[in-house]
């Protein structure tokens, strides 16, 4: 057993580490950001879902309440119900009149043909329209008021407001104001109830809303005769239903959305026409209500000033506001009429400019969710293909493998060096060498103690000592990071095979010989073993347990197969000297050294594969902290190595496989499939909240079933205890969220230039000889 001391006085920071400082500001703000572009994402899912009354939804229906509140006057009275002076009234429509009406709008299929009739044959109409499908289809509103029709509430998601609190009245007329003054500068003071028809069908549920909405100033309208086109009775009973009684007025009610309307638009042209030839008039509900205005007025004897009817909306609460005379302001010139206001008021100031901002908002999420849905098929389609290539693939690697004729060659049997790196490793570094000394292959130890403050160095004499060991050399140096301290150990290693550990890390006795057997092929370069987590009886550990048979193991045996092997471990990995020498050593260019390697390995020409036998007991990460640190740097440092690797798609013959495969491979399955993944979940939530928790719930399952089949078929292959499989749902919905934010991170730092260093771990050393781990 040799030491070299360290040299000279302590170097100067390395490029990569002055990098990581100025880099290391930077990550609270790239985390927050990638907060704030999941919070952004759950919004506009949350948008898009109320938008279709998904969320919130209410579809109760209120029918035969008892109406014993209501005033008769208003269950016998006109279509027209206003609040004027504090007292209800109604306004029916004149003879020979027509106010045509439209609810449910609007629709990007129907809506415009109605409105080219109505031009056409130059009739007015009314449209109740939802506040919904207002923000989602505004340029059909605002040509709807610009032709010169009238627009009304019918509430933001069609419920039925005799079920809803105040507070939910309050936002669905709100809502749907700010809805039409971001798509036609407008608001409004008429309103219908979805599910209303005639006055004499108010009950003592739905009078207290209209009252409440009355005394905001706003006019609610009902129907004289309804077309009952939703029913699609065909064309001649659709003009049928419509038709008043005896050249009665009439507010005539037709739907110009909620369902296919191609009998609507057939039977309009002549029902207008119709009327026209049997001497009726068309107009708005304004209309209506000016005449009567203008009537009133005159049996008053007063002259009719020419005022319109509706309170003045206020657009900044979304209510119809209190006008001058809308709830109980003093009449013109002390006469007993109210003097009344358009029932439009244009939208200013903060009203207008919060319309626009939802229409916008809408906008967005009409953009973004197809779109997401498009990529949820993708990545669906990804995942998929994933699990079954590993399935397939494992398979042929593990028969191919385990054949009894097979042989990597004549045994390798000559002595190898095995370099163990460790930075403050006080607890695992015994352990190491524990595990070391029972090798059934003779090797030659090197510890590099990169710079330990902890007395790394004095434990490994003190435990070869106590072992009996004299095939170990302890190299100090000073801090240089887990590269410079692999390259160190290569250039003092004795024997033209190394093999790289982990100071954290344990070998059963074969393991050794198990991984060098493959260099009986001199076409291999490198071997990576079969790393498994030891300190697996805590939750965190039993999560990366199952990565690391499912994940790790079964991708390797995929890639192995595939002749394009990605990454040797570096808690287990071996390599011919000259190779590692050939390739220019460890580069310190990424955080993921053993990666960069591994593809300067495949693109020098040398074969890297996977032995399975060969197994390596780790200490995984015992906190969430320590997890997502250690992930991290994995993630970013495979980006890294990809980016500085990427003219491997160009490199031609045997050595280009990697670039050609490979890289390909990796760059869809564990960089872009990873990052869209959370599309699978979020959608998953999205259709349980929204849509249909049963079959949502259901396809999660099968999801999850499909993942269970993998992970079973992967322990099976590597002997494992299916026990640990009892805690994979619970994977799915915390652990693998949290992987799912590292690679966002990871990502986000990569597009915005930071640089990262080695990041040391904490470790507790409980992780022994393989023989007590169960």
């Amino acid at each position: 057993m040799t030491t070299t001391p360290s040299r000279g006085r302590r170097r100067a920071p390395s490029r990569i580490e002055r990098a990581a400082g100025k880099a290391a500001a930077l990550q609270k703000p790239r985390v927050i950001l990638a907060g704030l572009l999941l919070l952004a994402l759950t919004s506009v899912m949350l948008l898009d879902g109320y938008l279709r009354a998904e969320v919130g939804g209410d579809q109760r229906v209120r029918t035969g309440a008892s109406a014993s509140e209501v005033p008769d006057d208003i269950l016998d009275g006109g279509p027209i119900l206003t609040f004027r002076g504090g007292q209800a009234t109604t306004v029916s429509v004149p003879d020979k009149t027509i106010a045509l009406t439209f609810d449910d709008g609007p629709n990007p299929t129907w809506t415009p043909e109605v409105l080219e009739i109505l031009e056409k044959y130059d009739v007015p109409a009314t449209f109740f329209l939802v506040g919904s499908m207002v923000s989602r289809y505004p340029d059909i509103v605002e040509d709807l008021v610009e032709q010169g029709n009238e627009v009304g509430i019918h509430t933001f998601t069609h419920v039925d407001l005799s079920y809803q609190s105040d507070a939910r009245v309050d936002r669905e007329m709100e809502q749907t104001q700010l809805a039409l003054a971001g798509a036609a500068g407008v608001t409004t003071t008429l309103f219908r109830a979805p599910y209303s028809s005639e006055t004499d069908a108010i009950d003592n549920y739905s009078w207290p809303v209209y009252q409440r909405l009355g005394e905001d100033g706003y006019t609610s309208v009902f129907v004289d005769t309804d077309s009952d086109d939703w029913k699609r009775p065909g064309v001649s009973n659709i003009i049928k239903w419509a038709t008043p009684e005896d050249g009665k007025g009439a507010s005539v009610l037709f739907h110009d959305a909620g369902g296919e309307r191609s009998q609507t638009i057939a039977a309009l042209p002549t029902y207008i026409k119709k009327m026209k030839a049997a001497g009726y008039t068309f107009t708005t509900i304004s209309g209506v209500m000016q005449e009567e205005n203008a009537a009133a007025r005159e049996a008053s004897g007063q002259q009719a000033d020419g005022a319109v009817p509706g309170g003045e909306a206020d657009g900044a609460t979304g209510g119809a506001g209190a006008a001058e005379g809308a709830t109980g302001g003093a009449g013109a010139a002390g006469g007993t009429v109210d003097r009344l206001q358009a029932a439009h008021r244009e939208a200013t100031g903060v009203t207008l400019y919060e319309g626009k901002a939802l229409v916008a908002a809408v906008a967005v999420a009409e953009w973004t969710v197809p779109t997401l849905s498009v990529g949820l098929a993708v990545v669906g389609v990804a995942v998929m293909g994933r699990f079954g290539m590993m399935l397939i693939l494992a398979r042929r690697h593990y028969r191919k493998r385990n054949k009894r004729r097979f042989s990597w060659g004549p045994d390798v049997t000559r002595p190898v060096s095995v370099i163990v790196p460790a930075y403050n490793e006080k607890e695992c570094i015994a352990n190491t060498l524990e595990s070391l000394a029972r090798s059934t292959h003779p090797i030659e130890i090197i510890i590099v103690d990169d710079g330990s403050t902890d007395g790394t160095s004095e434990i490994s004499r003190e435990a070869a000592g106590a072992l009996g060991m004299t095939n170990v050399r302890v190299i100090r140096q000073e801090n240089s990071g887990k590269p410079a301290a692999l390259n160190n150990g290569v250039r003092n290693a004795s024997h033209d095979i190394v093999v790289m550990m982990d100071g954290d890390t344990v070998f059963e006795p074969d393991t050794v010989r198990q991984l060098v057997q493959p260099f009986a092929d001199p076409k291999v370069g490198a071997v990576a073993g079969n790393a498994k987590v030891g300190n697996r009886n805590t939750i965190i550990g039993a999560w990366q347990h199952i990565e690391y048979v499912m994940g790790f193991n079964l991708d390797r045996r995929m890639y192995d197969l595939l002749r394009c092997m990605p990454t040797i471990p570096g808690a287990i990995g071996a390599f011919r000297r000259d190779a590692v020498l050939e390739v220019g050593g460890m580069s310190e260019d990424t955080l993921a050294e053993d990666t960069d390697i591994t593809i300067a390995m495949h693109r020098a020409g040398w074969n890297v594969v996977y032995q399975e036998h060969a197994r390596a007991w780790t200490e995984a990460p015992g906190s969430l902290k320590q997890l997502w640190s250690q992930r991290y740097r994995w993630s970013y440092g495979t980006m890294q190595a990809l980016w500085k690797h990427r003219k491997s798609l160009t490199d031609k013959g045997p050595a280009g496989r990697f670039g050609r495969v490979g890289m390909p491979l990796v760059v869809l399955f564990q960089i872009v499939t990873p990052v869209f993944a959370p599309l699978i979940d979020v959608f998953t939530a999205y259709s349980m909240i929204f849509i249909d928790f049963k079959a949502a719930l259901l396809a999660w399952f099968a999801v999850l079933c499909v993942q269970l089949v993998c992970a079973a078929y992967a322990f099976r292959l590597d002997r494992e205890k299916y026990r640990y499989l009892l805690m994979m749902p619970l994977q799915q919905l915390a652990y693998r969220q949290m992987m799912y934010l590292v690679l966002i991170h990871s990502c986000i730092t990569a597009l915005t230039g930071g640089r990262l260093r080695w990041q040391k771990l904490k470790r507790t050393g409980e992780v022994g000889t393989p023989a007590g781990v169960s």
